[in-house]
């Protein structure tokens, strides 16, 4: 897959920018929101391969955006990431159970957030081959 595309919601401009520094070392190209409904109306001008979302966020939270993700065809198989800073296990099921692709906590080590992004490209990329 050429030059992958990430977004990367996050409402912590410096949390937001670390994953981005890492994504872009790792050869990704990476767009930014700071909330769900910024990454709302972004989606539909733009072609992403992968959503990394935050858990905790105002206004909208990762599992509301990932909720909406889910329930519109253009996103349903989207992969996506769930990165928060809540180790609970609770969260984490709630996030799988809403769609969640992979769930890491911060601070994702960068070797750890890459090897993840890249299991879901592969992933995403397999699923696209056997629907052709």
């Amino acid at each position: 897959m050429d030059n992958p595309r990430i977004l990367v919601v996050d409402d912590a401009p410096v949390m937001q920018r670390m994953v981005a520094y890492t994504l872009r070392h790792g050869g990704y190209t990476v767009y930014s929101a700071s909330s769900g409904p910024e990454a709302l109306a972004l989606l539909p001008d733009m072609v992403i391969d992968v959503v990394i979302t935050d858990m905790s966020m105002p206004e909208m939270d990762g599992l509301e955006l990932l909720r909406q993700l889910r329930a519109d065809e253009r996103y349903r198989s989207l992969p996506v990431l769930m990165l928060t800073g809540s180790a609970d296990e609770r969260d984490r099921a709630m996030a799988c159970r809403d769609g969640a692709n992979v769930f890491l906590t911060k601070p994702a080590v960068s070797r750890e957030l890459l090897d993840a992004v890249g299991q879901l490209l592969r992933i995403a990329d397999c699923r696209l081959q056997n629907a052709d």
